[in-house]
């Protein structure tokens, strides 16, 4: 088996040149490192900001939750009252301040009957 003249041998390296070599590949593959940790350092990042979102919107709906199980005491309003009901009232009130029915008719400009 000759070998042709037009393929060149194979020259041998030296160690130290293959330890270089070997150095740019392991260069070369922490930079590769370096890369994925900043993007999984960008990825956490991106995830400890939903996760904080979500757990405003727990607080939220805990909030919710605590007002819907002790609801704002009810305010008491005076109950209402019918026309003829405050007519009365006013009729009792000025009774009270010692005037007569006629003394009330005369007052609000209504003719009297006796």
């Amino acid at each position: 088996m000759s070998i042709p003249e037009t393929e060149k041998k194979r020259t041998r390296r030296s160690v130290e040149e293959r330890i270089a070599e070997v150095d740019a590949k392991i260069e070369v593959v922490n930079q590769s490192i370096a890369e994925l940790e900043a993007k999984k350092q960008a990825a956490i990042a991106s995830y400890d900001g939903k996760i904080g979102a979500a757990q405003e919107r727990i607080q939220s709906l805990k909030s919710k939750k605590a007002a819907i199980l002790a609801p704002k005491p009810k305010i008491k309003r005076k109950p209402w009252k019918t026309k003829k009901q405050m007519i009365q009232d006013i009729m009792k009130q000025a009774q009270k301040a010692g005037m007569k029915p006629q003394e009330i008719a005369e007052r609000l400009g209504l003719p009297v009957e006796e």
